[in-house]
């Protein structure tokens, strides 16, 4: 089956890297109003595996991640046409020069070929990969989890299904359909087809990916997110921040897991936060200092926080879970951040500018924010369109992944029957 597959997204990819721009435009459109006009055998696909999902128990913000309705399949839709107006790279000539001999020596954009991406639960990113793909001239074969199969084979038959009826080859996008851990494992090792690889999900599925893949690939890590609020930072603004970066959805990989607190401004700001957090059902996890400060302020309030361990300070809950640590000051910060982070979404809420330059240049991560949510790490807020993953590594492509992450460059040469002596 694997192997089939990437013979046939080759051959796709051919055709593809040849294709006019009006041509992917046009059958993005199709695409499109496709989703939209069969969203019910969609949403009749999703309830399958929501029910799987529900007897399986699976924790409620992983079952949002996979829940699909109306306004998030005309959502999908959206994003196809985002895309379908986006300038297209590919064929763009970024450089041209005259060398001392006379030849003129140029770069330009061209498909990446082949894009092979394993990802979990969340079927919106089998409609966000396929376009941003095919805008690029790129094929791309999907690995989805067992979770989301049913609403993933329906969303591909659709988008086939279209495909084939405006002209274009159908296998620009391949799914996988055995979801068996060892069937990716193989995948990962396509090179005779597939030309990158693009790993979408948990730590497990990335190490998964680090340790076996034989194939090119660009780690979309996992999102242990920072707010910190430094001291003299405006409380309201603090604590409305915290409140989307952490609860304006639960289950993603830019949702705010850790909160770190300037000493001088914890007694001003941790009971509104901790009684913000506490009316969202978030459960927080703190430290002994931050404990002992709302335990002065409010005895019964202060009963229901966690003691924090270790392994708090790391973890990407993706859950009504949140951990919250006091520091001396912006340089402990940082180094506490840059400790346990993992190079994702970084915010400082402040009101000292040398302060928040000093957070932007010594933060290591993917995205750094001042006075602003980490929720906004997404190719959609960052006028990409779609994305293709949110990459937390630094070869390539870094933080959001538009159009431009997926093409690569050549070289073009003009001579006039130029030799080398």
């Amino acid at each position: 089956m694997l192997e089939q597959l990437g013979k046939n997204a080759k051959k796709a990819s051919v055709q593809l890297a040849k294709a006019s721009v009006s041509e992917k435009n046009h059958a993005l459109m199709e695409v499109a109003k496709a989703l939209v006009t069969y969203q019910t055998d969609i949403l009749k696909a999703n309830e399958i595996d929501l029910e799987n999902g529900k007897n399986a128990g699976m924790k409620a913000s992983l079952l949002d991640r996979l829940a699909l309705n109306e306004a998030r399949i005309e959502g999908m839709a959206e994003g196809i046409r985002q895309v379908a107006a986006l300038e297209d790279p590919v064929g763009e000539v970024l450089s041209m020069k005259k060398t001392l001999n006379g030849m003129l020596i140029g770069q330009k954009r061209v498909p990446l070929g082949v894009v092979g991406i394993i990802y979990e639960s969340r079927p919106n990113v089998t409609a966000d990969a396929f376009s941003l793909c095919f805008k690029t001239g790129n094929a791309v074969i999907l690995r989805g989890g067992s979770d989301a199969i049913h609403s993933n084979i329906a969303i591909t038959n659709v988008i086939r299904k279209a495909l084939s009826d405006c002209g274009m080859p159908e296998d620009a996008i391949g799914l996988v359909t055995d979801t068996r851990r060892e069937t990716a494992t193989k995948m990962m090792k396509l090179n005779q087809y597939i030309d990158v690889l693009i790993p979408r999900g948990g730590a497990g599925l990335i190490k998964n990916v680090v340790e076996n893949a034989t194939i090119p690939s660009i780690e979309t890590g996992t999102g242990n997110c920072h707010v910190y609020v430094d001291a003299g930072a405006d409380v309201d603004m603090a604590v409305k921040i915290i409140l989307n970066a952490k609860t304006q959805r639960l289950g993603t990989c830019n949702t705010c897991e850790s909160l770190v607190i300037h000493k001088d401004i914890a007694k001003e700001v941790i009971p509104s936060i901790v009684n913000a957090l506490f009316e969202k059902g978030i459960e927080i996890r703190c430290d002994e200092d931050s404990a002992a400060i709302m335990m002065a302020h409010d005895e019964q309030t202060a009963s229901k926080l966690v003691p924090a361990t270790e392994e708090d300070w790391g973890t990407e809950y993706l859950d009504a879970i949140i951990s919250m640590k006091i520091v001396k000051d912006i340089e402990d910060a940082i180094a506490h951040i840059n400790h346990y982070n993992t190079g994702h979404s970084e915010a400082i809420v402040t009101n000292d500018y040398r302060n928040s330059q000093k957070f932007l240049d010594e933060i290591d991560a993917a995205a750094v924010y001042v006075n602003a949510s980490t929720r906004f790490t997404d190719g959609f807020e960052f006028g990409f369109g779609a994305e293709i993953g949110i990459s937390t590594q630094k070869l390539h492509a870094r933080g959001p992944m538009g159009l431009l992450a997926l093409t690569t460059t050549k070289f073009i040469i003009y001579g006039n029957g130029h030799v080398r002596g």
